[in-house]
């Protein structure tokens, strides 16, 4: 594909996905497709001649697009779907486009200090500590871009591992792996998976503390359990709190959490704020964030939130220079003359990943195409939408809410056994007009309804209130409803 060609096919591959986005509520949100549907529709191998790519588009729309979970659809309240904006499309085609690495200074001048930039913009919108940002005066901390929360969790708990064990080793020759069984990690029950994940391939010991009727890490329980591993020679280093769980959207006590981390020797503190921290972007928010000057290390989502296109998993460290001991090598072919000034950041050092994507181009894009003022007037529109259809379950008295409806999901579930309230997502689920999924809190099967799409309007809410309590009353036996269908509703 020669250059006009690009500009050609590169034009008419916009047109598709402006067209996409504009006609996307005329598409069912989940696909009709079962296992294994695309195999048969293309072929084994790789095509021995060259194929035009006009063929190539028209196999998308015939045989992948029919394929897809609509996750921007206005009708998707399921996941905390990654987010999508025009102008974050437009930073990721010109990364792409670009295609430079951002792992050493001298590789990419221009998207390593730009990434720095905006990780110091993201941290102030957000009311970060200053001592996350790298330009605040007397700042040793900083910002980097990764792939996932996953990634920023098992990155922060590699960091906090090799950190306590360089303390314990002194001066010692003893390998890292003799202080390995005396490690222990904390988070709540209700934590992001990833952290279970992060500690298995870390090979440390993790205890999953309770939560309480909210879905809150009980400090209580947090405090008795560290204790008792003190007391048993154990060594308790990490604890995670959550700001937004996955369950349902509870922010943990960040204050006591982290106050009572710091009376702890050796203990890092880490804030997963992949979903709730986004809302700090609204000064009335920030009160759930009290304690987060307590955080060694923190990590926000932009694309949960604030339109940034995913990956955009924006973490911060307090030092960035416990991160780089944790995460550096130097080999020869990497070094550059300019590796030693503080402004010459080598983010190869702060992750896993040698070779990086230009991911700031899009949180530039998106920074400056919403604004300030833009971004908050999105968030607080999710926020008020929430609401709304928190509303309409509270007055129906055969439903009720079971979570704190802070930000944009809201967990329901009718007054009834399990089984009524699975039966109902089911049947709507199978529509695949409307997307919802489960969890379950205090023992009981609920439904996660969250909103997320930038174009949202409360129409939706009230359409999809409509198509739950239709479906509500069949469900009780005040009509018929027997073969699992929404029997033509929408």
């Amino acid at each position: 594909m020669n250059v006009e060609e690009f500009r050609k096919h590169g034009k008419a591959l916009i047109d598709f996905i402006a067209d996409y986005s504009a006609n996307i509520e005329s598409i069912d949100v989940l696909p009709k497709v079962e296992p294994g549907f695309l195999s048969p529709l293309i072929p084994d191998e790789i095509s021995h001649d060259p194929e035009p790519f006009e063929n190539i588009m028209k196999d998308v729309s015939e045989k992948i697009m029919p394929g897809l979970t609509h996750e921007h659809h206005p009708k998707y309240f399921a996941y905390y779907t990654s987010g999508v904006s025009f102008p974050g499309t437009l930073g990721d085609i010109l990364a792409s486009g670009l295609s430079v690495g951002v792992f050493n200074w001298i590789n990419c001048p221009a998207g390593t200090e730009l990434e720095n930039i905006v990780m110091d913009w993201f941290a102030k919108a957000l009311g970060l500590p200053k001592y996350f940002i790298s330009d605040s005066p007397g700042s040793v901390g900083g910002g980097v871009l990764q792939n996932s929360a996953s990634e920023c969790i098992f990155i922060s708990l590699l960091v906090a591992r090799a950190h306590v064990i360089e303390q314990l080793k002194g001066d010692s020759d003893l390998h890292d792996s003799v202080f390995l069984p005396k490690l222990v990690a904390y988070t709540s029950e209700d934590a992001h998976y990833s952290m279970e994940k992060a500690a298995k391939m870390s090979l440390t010991r993790i205890r999953l503390i309770k939560t309480d009727s909210r879905g809150k890490m009980r400090v209580d329980v947090f405090k008795e359990a560290v204790l008792n591993d003190i007391n048993n020679g154990l060594i308790p280093f990490f604890v995670m709190a959550t700001l937004g769980t996955t369950g349902s959207a509870a922010y943990d006590n960040v204050y006591e959490i982290g106050k009572f981390s710091k009376t702890i020797p050796y203990m890092w503190f880490h804030i997963d704020g992949a979903y709730g921290a986004n809302a700090f972007i609204l000064p009335e928010m920030r009160r759930f964030g009290e304690g987060m000057e307590y955080a060694d290390s923190m990590n926000v989502n932009a694309c949960k939130m604030l339109l940034v296109n995913f990956e955009s998993s924006a973490m911060w460290v307090k030092d960035v220079m416990i991160m780089k001991k944790a995460l550096s090598a130097n080999p020869v072919y990497l070094q550059h003359d300019n590796e030693n000034k503080v402004s010459a950041i080598d983010y190869r050092n702060y992750g896993i990943s040698l070779t990086r994507r230009m991911r700031s181009a899009k949180f530039w894009f998106v920074f400056r195409t919403y604004g300030l003022v833009g971004l908050q007037n999105h968030v607080r529109k999710l926020l008020i939408l929430a609401k709304k259809f928190e509303k309409l379950v509270l007055d129906d008295d055969r439903f009720e809410v079971v979570n704190e409806v802070h930000l944009g999901l809201v967990c329901f579930r009718l007054k009834h056994s399990d089984d009524k309230t699975e039966k109902l997502l089911n049947i709507i689920t199978n529509s695949r007009k409307m997307f919802m999924v489960p969890a379950r809190l205090n023992d009981k099967f609920v439904i996660r309804y969250c909103v997320m799409y930038e174009y949202t309007e409360e129409r939706h809410i009230i359409e999809s209130w409509k198509v739950i309590t239709e479906v509500a009353t069949h469900i009780l036996g005040q009509s018929g409803c027997t073969n699992g269908s929404l029997n033509g509703h929408p």
